[in-house]
C-alpha cells in the first residue's frame, strides 16, 4: 500500500502539471514564457531572498559556504538570463523558401529534473527558467538533504508567480520525504528526465523509458606546462579550488606540473594559501579522508580550518592555508586521490615534461572524469587544440579558474549552466552545457519544391577520376 501511495503521489503531481502546461502552452507566446523565466529568476536573484536559500543550503546540507553560495546563485542565474534574452523559443522560427521548411519552436512537456544537494538552489532554479523558457512545466525531485532548499525556492517562485498571475502548477516539487521510488515514478512519467547528480541516478534515467538527459562525473585535471604565467595560474587555480568550499564537479582534483618548474610553481602556489603535503605523508590523509573506504563527511565541501583540524594537520601548515595539495604518483581504484575528492583537497602530479603531464592526465581521466573537463596553463597555442583532438574530454579549459569558466563566465563563450554534458566517453546523450536548446523540440512544416536529384556524375566524378570505376 505504501508503495502505490507513493506512486499515486507522483502521478497526482504529474497529471496537476501536464493541465498546467497545456495551458501554458494554448495561451502561450514569447513575452508571457520570458515573462515566467523572469520571474523565476528573481525569486533566486532578490538580494534577501538569495542570501536566505544561500543560508538554509548551508545549514540543512552541511555543504559549501553561505557567501559563495550567494555569488553562485546570482551569477549563474544572470548569465542565464542573458543567455537566453534573444532566444526565440516560441512560435515560427525559421521559414526558408529554398528548402520548402517551416520550423516550429514547440515545449517537450512536463520535464522531470533530478537535481543534488551540493547546489540546491542554483541547479534547480537553473532547471526551471530554462524549462519556462521553452513553455514546460517542471517537477523537481530534491535530494533529501536539499529538499528544504527547493520548497523555499518554489515558495518564492510562487510568490512571483502571484503578482503575474500565473499557473503555480507549473512549477512542483515531490514532497519530503522524497524516495528512490518517487524519483524512478517521476522519470517514468516525465517526458523528459533531466538528471544532475550521482551516476546511479543518471542511470535510472537512461533506462526509465523516457527520454533523458543526464551528465557525467566530474573529476578535473589540471595541467601547468613550462609555458605558463604561474603566478596566474596558482591564483585562478586558488580561487576555483577554494570557492564553495569545492562542490562544484568543476573544481580541479588533480594538478599535473610539469618538472622544469614544478619547484617554483608550489611556491607561489603556497603564496596563494596552496600547503604541499609531500607523498611520504599521502597514506595520513588518505585513512582520514576515506575512513572505511568512503569520503569522511567531516570534511567534505567543509571550510578550510576544519579540514585541516579533521586531515590531521593542524601545526603542520603555514598560517593562512586555503586548500590543501598531496603528492602522488598512484592513479586508479587502489589511489583514492587520483579521484574525486569534493573537499579543498588536490592530487599533485610531478610530470617529467609536458608529453608525461598529458599522459597522466588521460590515465586519471580514464579511471574518473572522462568527457568533462581538463584544463591547461600555457602559453602555447597548439597544445589545447592538441588536447581537444586527442583526450577524452568535451571541454579543454585553457588559462582559466576552472570552476568559473567550465559551467559559463562573462568572459567566455560557454552557455551558463550547473549541468555538464559528457559525451559518449562519460556515457551522456549530450556533449555541451545544458542549456535552453535541450528544452524545446520543433515542428517542420514540409512544403515540395523543385526537384534536386544529382547524377551520377555529379556524385561520383571526382571519386572515379582517383580510384576509377
Amino acid at each position: 500500500m505504501a508503495a502505490q501511495g507513493m506512486e499515486n503521489q507522483v502521478d497526482a503531481l504529474v497529471a496537476q502539471a501536464r493541465v498546467a502546461q497545456a495551458e501554458f502552452e494554448a495561451g502561450g507566446s514569447q513575452a508571457r514564457y520570458d515573462r515566467a523565466a523572469h520571474a523565476a529568476a528573481w525569486a533566486i536573484m532578490e538580494p534577501e531572498r538569495n542570501r536566505l536559500l544561500a543560508e538554509l543550503a548551508v545549514r540543512s546540507t552541511g555543504l559549501g559556504n553561505i557567501a559563495d553560495k550567494i555569488t553562485k546563485n546570482h551569477r549563474k542565474t544572470l548569465g542565464l538570463m542573458r543567455d537566453i534574452a534573444e532566444a526565440r523559443t516560441f512560435g515560427i522560427l525559421s521559414d526558408d523558401p529554398s528548402t520548402g521548411i517551416t520550423e516550429i519552436a514547440r515545449p517537450l512537456g512536463v520535464i522531470g529534473a533530478v537535481v543534488p544537494s551540493t547546489n540546491p538552489a542554483a541547479t534547480p532554479a537553473n532547471k526551471i527558467i530554462n524549462a519556462l523558457k521553452c513553455g514546460n512545466a517542471i517537477i523537481l525531485s530534491p535530494s533529501p538533504k536539499g529538499v528544504a532548499c527547493c520548497e523555499m525556492l518554489l515558495g518564492f517562485i510562487h510568490a512571483e508567480f502571484d503578482k503575474i498571475s500565473e499557473d503555480k502548477r507549473l512549477v512542483q516539487s515531490i514532497p519530503a520525504p522524497g524516495t528512490k521510488a518517487d524519483t524512478q515514478r517521476l522519470l517514468e512519467l516525465a517526458d523528459l528526465a533531466v538528471v544532475t547528480g550521482s551516476q546511479d541516478n543518471v542511470r535510472r534515467a537512461y533506462s526509465s523509458g523516457t527520454p533523458a538527459v543526464g551528465v557525467g562525473a566530474g573529476n578535473v585535471t589540471v595541467i601547468v606546462d613550462e609555458t605558463a604565467d604561474l603566478s596566474a595560474a596558482a591564483k585562478k587555480i586558488a580561487a576555483s579550488k577554494t570557492f564553495d568550499n569545492a562542490t562544484s564537479c568543476s573544481s580541479e582534483n588533480a594538478l599535473v606540473v610539469v618538472d622544469a618548474i614544478y619547484d617554483d610553481f608550489l611556491k607561489v602556489m603556497a603564496a596563494e594559501g596552496g600547503a604541499t603535503v609531500p607523498q611520504s605523508r599521502a597514506a595520513g590523509i588518505i585513512a582520514k579522508l576515506w575512513p572505511e573506504g568512503h569520503l569522511n563527511r567531516e570534511v567534505i565541501a567543509k571550510d578550510a580550518d576544519v579540514l585541516i583540524d579533521k586531515l590531521g594537520l593542524a601545526g603542520t601548515v603555514p598560517e593562512g592555508t586555503r586548500f590543501i595539495a598531496v603528492e602522488t604518483d598512484g592513479i586508479g581504484p587502489d589511489h583514492p586521490l587520483s579521484g574525486e575528492k569534493l573537499s579543498r583537497v588536490l592530487a599533485l602530479y610531478r610530470a617529467r615534461d609536458y608529453d608525461d603531464a598529458v599522459e597522466i592526465t588521460r590515465q586519471v581521466l580514464t579511471y574518473q572524469g572522462a568527457g568533462h573537463s581538463l584544463g591547461l596553463h600555457t602559453t602555447d597555442a597548439e597544445r589545447p587544440v592538441t588536447l581537444g583532438r586527442h583526450m577524452p574530454t568535451c571541454r579543454v579549459i585553457v588559462n582559466q579558474a576552472h570552476c568559473f569558466a567550465t559551467g559559463g563566465a562573462f568572459d567566455n563563450g560557454m552557455p551558463f549552466s550547473l549541468s555538464m554534458g559528457c559525451g559518449s566517453w562519460g556515457g551522456n546523450s549530450i556533449d555541451d552545457n545544458l542549456h535552453w536548446r535541450h528544452f524545446m523540440q520543433r515542428t517542420k512544416i514540409i512544403r515540395p519544391i523543385p526537384s534536386r536529384e544529382p547524377s551520377l556524375d555529379d556524385i561520383f566524378a571526382g571519386y572515379w577520376a582517383e580510384v576509377g570505376k
